[in-house]
C-alpha cells in the first residue's frame, strides 16, 4: 500500500484497476477549518497513455500495481502488421500489431533486444534504445558544396520505410543514427 504522503514524481499506483504513473503533485492546505488536505495529481494511465488531473484526500492509500519488466526480442515482422517477440527468459513467444505499438514501430528491427512492460501478463510498453541504427534506402541528390557544417538537410528514407531530414552530405546506402525518442537524425554510424 501507498499513501498520498508517499507520493512522488514517477511513483506508480493502482487506481480503479487501471496502473497510473504520477506526473506531478500539488497539496493543498485548507482554508477552512476542519477541511482536508487534498493532494492534487496530474497522473498518466499506462494502459493508454492518457493523462488525468485527480484530486485525493491526504491519507488515502493506493495499491501499487503489479507491474513486471522483462528482457524481449524483436524477432520478426510478421507481415506488414504483426511483429513477433520472444521472452529472453522462457522463450515465449508473442505478437503485438503495428497499432499497438504505434511510432515505436518504426524503429523496431530483426533481432533487437529491449525491455518490456507487463501488467497482468499484458505488454504495456516497450522501452527502445535511445538510438537505432538504420540503412538509406533512398536519399535526394545532393548539391555541390555539400558539408558537414551547413546546415542544410535533405529527405531520406529509411530501411524501415521512414522518411526523415539528413544532412546534404549523407548518401544512398550509408547508415545512420536515429533518435527514437524525436525521429530525428543523430549522427552516421
Amino acid at each position: 500500500m501507498i499513501s498520498t504522503a508517499d507520493f512522488k514524481k514517477g511513483a506508480r499506483i493502482l487506481i480503479d484497476g487501471d496502473p497510473y504513473v504520477i506526473m506531478e503533485i500539488q497539496t493543498q492546505s485548507p482554508s477552512a477549518r476542519g477541511a482536508a488536505t487534498l493532494v492534487k495529481l496530474k497522473i498518466r494511465n499506462l494502459r493508454t497513455d492518457q493523462v488525468f488531473d485527480r484530486s485525493f484526500k491526504a491519507g488515502e492509500k493506493f495499491q501499487e500495481p503489479d507491474l513486471e519488466k522483462k528482457l524481449v526480442q524483436c524477432l520478426y515482422a510478421d507481415g506488414e502488421d504483426d511483429f513477433v517477440f520472444m521472452d529472453m527468459v522462457t522463450y515465449d513467444q508473442f505478437s503485438l500489431s503495428r497499432e499497438d505499438l504505434g511510432e515505436q514501430a518504426n524503429y523496431l528491427s530483426d533481432g533487437m533486444e529491449m525491455k518490456a512492460m507487463f501488467f497482468e501478463g499484458k505488454i504495456l510498453d516497450l522501452e527502445l534504445p535511445a538510438a537505432v541504427e538504420l540503412k538509406v534506402v533512398e536519399a535526394e541528390a545532393g548539391t555541390k558544396g555539400d558539408t558537414a557544417s551547413g546546415g542544410a538537410t535533405k529527405r531520406a528514407i529509411l530501411s524501415n520505410g521512414l522518411k526523415i531530414q539528413v544532412p546534404l552530405f549523407i548518401q544512398t546506402g550509408e547508415v545512420v543514427r536515429v533518435s527514437t525518442k524525436t525521429g530525428k537524425f543523430l549522427e552516421r554510424a
